[in-house]
C-alpha cells in the first residue's frame, strides 16, 4: 500500500490508532469494512473523511426499514415509461433511459475507485445483506431489462456502519473487516473538541468533560451522551456565556446532553437537572 493509500485522519476528524489500523487493513486487502459503535461516535463521519484523506468521491447509501438491495443497485422507472407512451411523442423503445442507478451502481460504474458508504445497514430486513453478498464478492451486476452487466473497473472502499440493532449473517459477516469504535477516552476526547471549538481555555475544557464523563458513568441511562452532543452542549454554554465553575447545582442545557424522558427524570432525582 503506497503512503497516498495510508488513512492517518483529518484536521476535522481525529481518528484512534485502531480506526486507522482497521481502515488501512480494509483498505490494503480491499474488503468491505464493518464500522460498530454506539450513535454519536463518528461512524458515518469517518466514511466522509476517509473520502477526503483519500481522495476519492463519495457516494452514500442511507438504509431504511423499507430499503431493498436492488435499490442499491438500479431502479427501472416502469411509470415514467409508460406516461411517455401514452404522453409524450419520445421514443419509449430505449429502455435504459428509464434506468436509474443507484448509490452502488453508481460507485460500481464510476472510472476512478472511490468510497460507497452502506449506513445503518442493520435498519433494513434481515434479508438486506444476503441479497448483497454476490455484488460485494464479485463487485458486477446485471440490469435484467436491458441485459446489461456493469463491473466495477476499481473496486470502490465500501464502509459500512450499525448500530447494532440487528445481527448481521454470518456470510455477510466473514466478507468484512470489523472494527468497534470504543468511546473515546478523555485524551483523545479533548482533541476531539479542540477541532470543533479550536482555542477553548484548557480550564472550561476540563470542566466540561468531568461533566460529561460524570453523566456517561450514571448507571441504567437509557440513552448516554454521545460525542457529538458534547460538542452541541459546549457550543450551547459558549453562545449564553456560561461558566461551568459558577454554576451551584444541575448542567445547563441538560436538553443537548439528555434525550429521553427516563434520563432526564433520572438526573432530576440526582439533582442534576
Amino acid at each position: 500500500m503506497s503512503e497516498f493509500n495510508i488513512f492517518q485522519g483529518t484536521k476535522n476528524y481525529i481518528a484512534s490508532e485502531a480506526v486507522k489500523h482497521a481502515v488501512n487493513v480494509a483498505n490494503a486487502l480491499e474488503r468491505p469494512l464493518l464500522v460498530r459503535g454506539e450513535p454519536g461516535t463518528g461512524k458515518t463521519l469517518l466514511a466522509e473523511n476517509i473520502a477526503e484523506a483519500l481522495g476519492m468521491p463519495l457516494f452514500r447509501w442511507h438504509v431504511k426499514s423499507t430499503t431493498k438491495a436492488q435499490d442499491g443497485l438500479y431502479v427501472y422507472d416502469a411509470v415514467e415509461r409508460l406516461q411517455d407512451s401514452r404522453f409524450n411523442d419520445s421514443d419509449v423503445s430505449d429502455i435504459s433511459k428509464y434506468i436509474k442507478l443507484g448509490p452502488m451502481g453508481q460507485a460500481l460504474s464510476a472510472d476512478q475507485r472511490v468510497i460507497l458508504l452502506i449506513d445503518e445497514i442493520d435498519k433494513a430486513d434481515i434479508e438486506f445483506p444476503n441479497d448483497l453478498l454476490l455484488e460485494i464478492d464479485a463487485m458486477r451486476f446485471t440490469i435484467s431489462e436491458t441485459g446489461e452487466e456493469i463491473v466495477a473497473k476499481k473496486r470502490p472502499f465500501v464502509l459500512i456502519t450499525s448500530n447494532n440493532e440487528k445481527e448481521l449473517p454470518d456470510a455477510f459477516l466473514r466478507r468484512c473487516i470489523f472494527h468497534y469504535i470504543e468511546f473515546p477516552e478523555k485524551a483523545l476526547m479533548k482533541e476531539i473538541v479542540e477541532v470543533h471549538h479550536p482555542g477553548l481555555e484548557a480550564k472550561v475544557v476540563e470542566q466540561c468533560l468531568a461533566v460529561f464523563y460524570q453523566l456517561r458513568e450514571v448507571k441504567n441511562l437509557r440513552k448516554p451522551p454521545s460525542t457529538s452532543e458534547l460538542i452541541d452542549w459546549i457550543c450551547a454554554l459558549q453562545k449564553a456565556n456560561v461558566d461551568l465553575s459558577s454554576i451551584g447545582g444541575g448542567i445547563p442545557f441538560l436538553g443537548t446532553l439528555i434525550k429521553t424522558e427516563d434520563d432526564f427524570i433520572s438526573m432530576k432525582k440526582r439533582g442534576l437537572a
